[in-house]
């Protein structure tokens, strides 16, 4: 028996929306109800999360969110018809903004959790790098903001950033050029 490719989509489709909706469900519970770990759990001794479990439990759920939402903003379909614009590569990632998101949101929570010592430290540092640096990656990476005059960057104007080589200064000495 042999699938057609919409069937694969479609197959890949019910896999995605499912593995979100199982994947957001875990976040929730673990992001609202993080006792329930203790209920879940076969040690009945431990009656309380400790701080690092609380702290634990809620990145987790920060992430398995972006997880799901990236699955979502993914969902393969069978429409394959490729328009002019979609043939212009894109440096862009699935992950991309979920976990930009995700990361900058743990950023801030571990920044201002401070009772499980130095480890917020260290997800603040490392969650704070990867937020940013995909903010960056959606602001600057792969944008079309090139001076089709000059080729200088855009984004970097010598009013705000005191570049010599962006755009607006390379027109100004073309026309002070072309004046003399």
């Amino acid at each position: 028996m042999s699938m057609s490719v919409s069937d694969n989509y479609n197959s890949l489709a019910v896999w995605s929306w499912l593995a979100a909706a199982l994947l957001a469900s875990q976040a929730a519970v673990l992001a609202l109800a993080p006792r329930l770990l203790l209920f879940l759990a076969a040690d009945s001794s431990h009656r309380t999360l400790t701080p690092l479990e609380s702290f634990l439990a809620l990145h987790f759920a920060l992430f398995l969110a972006a997880l799901a939402l990236a699955l979502l903003l993914n969902v393969p379909s069978d429409n394959l018809t490729v328009s002019a614009a979609d043939t212009q590569p894109s440096p862009s990632h699935p992950l991309l903004a979920p976990l930009t998101i995700a990361a900058n949101l743990s950023a801030l929570l571990a920044w201002n959790t401070h009772d499980v010592g130095p480890l917020a430290t260290v997800f603040f540092c490392s969650s704070l790098t990867i937020g940013l640096w995909g903010l960056w990656a959606l602001v600057f990476a792969g944008s079309s903001s090139i001076s089709k005059s000059t080729g200088a960057d855009k984004h970097t104007s010598a009013f705000l950033f005191g570049n010599k080589s962006a755009a607006s200064e390379q027109k100004k000495r073309l026309r002070k050029g072309e004046q003399q």
